[in-house]
């Protein structure tokens, strides 16, 4: 068994963002050479998420409305009390648990084996600074 490592470093100028990867974790697999196996790409940071869904602009709209809603971005320590230990991003922390840390995606004659629509996304809620996804394939 083949195991191949590479690391995508992402610095997303807004607070909440949605960065399509697919790209770049395809290009990981053409480099592992690895034709049959597993793809874990996870988020390094505990407020940012990798989740799979669909490309389209309406529904990562919908997202960063539903998410705000159920965790609002509010810096003060009245709401959070993680916010009273000198953070502003316990709505971030909130948001990433909810989006989920990583993604598996199994490898299928040298290419991601994805359903209909579905690609790769980076979630990022504390942005505005250089954060690491990991990708991480096994495999023949």
């Amino acid at each position: 068994m083949k195991s191949y490592r590479q690391e995508l470093w992402l610095n997303v100028p807004t607070r909440m963002d949605f960065v399509n990867i697919t790209p770049r974790v395809e290009e990981c697999v053409r480099e592992s050479g690895i034709q049959e196996g597993l793809c874990l790409v996870n988020a390094m940071h505990i407020t940012a998420s990798v989740f799979i869904n669909d490309d389209e602009s309406g529904l990562h709209h919908d997202y960063k409305k539903w998410l705000e809603t159920l965790a609002p971005f509010d810096p003060s320590p009245e709401r959070y009390h993680h916010n009273r230990t000198g953070e502003d991003n316990a709505d971030a922390h909130h948001k990433r648990q909810i989006m989920g840390r990583e993604v598996v995606v199994a490898i299928t004659e040298g290419g991601l084996d994805f359903g209909p629509w579905e690609q790769i996304f980076y979630g990022e809620f504390d942005g505005r600074r250089k954060k690491l996804v990991l990708v991480k394939i096994i495999g023949e």
